[in-house]
């Protein structure tokens, strides 16, 4: 079994039901003085953006409705998000923003000698270590601010403004609101959310053909495109095949006390004094010691496919859920597993016939999970990804609008 490592991804909170009605969010944006032109309002986790106008209004035109998160940036003034829901008809806002006292006065800030290490781990766990993130740049590190929690061995990062993302690779601007970021040392666990928005890259033809191209690689197989799929009940259709897999006592390991007993027996001698003691791989000390190192529990894969009608259950007329025990073993038959992933540890072990399908497993941490139309995710801490999901992240996301094309 390849050695466990999860992250937990959040996928952009925001629902676009595809609906023939069309509405708008409109507002005001001031601060403590008065209305402030100039302000630049996003839709989190899509390319929809404007500016506030001379008298300080904006408009967000042609919505469907659905649940939003509008981001606010204004030079001076600290980061503001609010959730917008829209049911049966137009949303008016007032948004007041709040100075960013730190950008006002001088801040000393003490060199800290961990902060290189820091960034280059928050790279790793943040854009991925595929080949889209080898052309990602994080153009603003400076705005990270980062607590290491030697006892609970637990990293958390924050940003005091929006972090900004160059993807050269998809040929996407992303402007980053991060909500959390923790790794914990011991149990290799990655959570991160935020509130991203899109802006393309400007290119050549050749560019923006190759970013295309390389979007739909992105998108099929994605996180995204297969709670899409699960939604819209099409998952065989796109590709996509659930099977169930279940961690089970490893019956050829002996208990803990008996492997701890033995070896205390034949590594101390008497008054408690330790023997020198060698071995040659064969005697009882090493047998003990390989007890010790076998797994407790082997994973068990069920290849019978899951019905998604047992799985899958209505919430409400915007939402469906989830709720299941053992993990669920998600094939992708349309790609392959790149080259690169066989050396990034999240690698899942496999029958031989599914040779290099992208394989992923689902764990669910915190039941119920709900889920959009547009494949977003609800619960931002529901879910624990291991293979090809954890291997792919901010590199590799698209925008919630994000339409494939036929010929992709």
């Amino acid at each position: 079994m390849t050695k466990r490592f999860a992250f937990l991804f959040i996928l952009f909170f925001c629902c676009v039901n595809a609906l023939a009605q069309s509405f708008s969010i409109t507002g005001t944006v001031s601060d403590k003085v008065g209305l402030l032109p100039g302000a630049a309002v996003y839709l989190s986790g899509y390319k929809i953006a404007t500016v506030t106008d001379n008298d300080g209004k904006f408009v967000l035109p042609r919505l469907a409705p659905g649940n939003y998160d509008i981001l606010v940036q204004m030079i001076g003034f600290l980061p503001y998000t609010k959730n917008v829901l829209i049911s049966d008809k137009s949303v008016n806002v007032s948004i007041a923003l709040q100075e960013n006292t730190t950008m006002l006065k001088e801040v000393i800030i003490k060199p800290d000698p961990n902060r290189a290490f820091y960034i280059a781990l928050f790279k790793d766990y943040f854009i991925g270590k595929t080949p889209n993130a080898a052309e990602c740049t994080i153009l603003n590190t400076d705005v990270l601010v980062f607590d290491d929690d030697k006892d609970a061995r637990i990293l958390t990062a924050k940003a005091n403004d929006f972090l900004i993302i160059e993807n050269k690779a998809l040929g996407y601007r992303i402007k980053y609101l991060l909500q959390d970021f923790e790794y914990n040392y011991k149990t290799k666990i990655i959570y991160f959310a935020g509130l991203p928005s899109f802006e393309d890259l400007k290119g050549s033809k050749s560019k923006q053909k190759n970013w295309l191209k390389k979007r739909a690689i992105a998108y099929n197989g994605s996180i995204q495109h297969f709670f899409k799929s699960l939604y819209n009940n099409t998952l065989a259709a796109e590709g996509f095949v659930i099977n169930k897999i279940a961690d089970i006592p490893n019956t050829s390991r002996k208990p803990d006390s008996v492997i701890n007993a033995n070896i205390k027996r034949l590594t101390t001698g008497q008054a408690g004094l330790s023997n020198l003691i060698t071995f040659n791989g064969t005697d009882s000390l090493s047998y003990w010691l390989k007890q010790r190192s076998q797994p407790k529990t082997l994973s068990a894969l069920n290849r019978k496919d899951v019905d998604i009608d047992t799985l899958v259950k209505p919430f409400n007329s915007d939402l469906k859920m989830m709720n299941f025990k053992d993990g669920l073993y998600v094939i992708y038959k349309d790609e392959k597993e790149i080259p690169s992933f066989n050396f990034s540890a999240h690698r899942q072990n496999r029958p031989p016939e599914l040779n290099n399908y992208q394989i992923s497993v689902v764990n669910l941490v915190e039941p119920p999970v709900r889920f959009y139309a547009n494949g977003g995710v609800l619960e931002t801490r529901s879910l624990i990804y291991k293979g090809y999901w954890a291997y792919e992240k901010i590199a590799d996301i698209v925008p919630m609008d994000y339409i494939l094309s036929p010929k992709q």
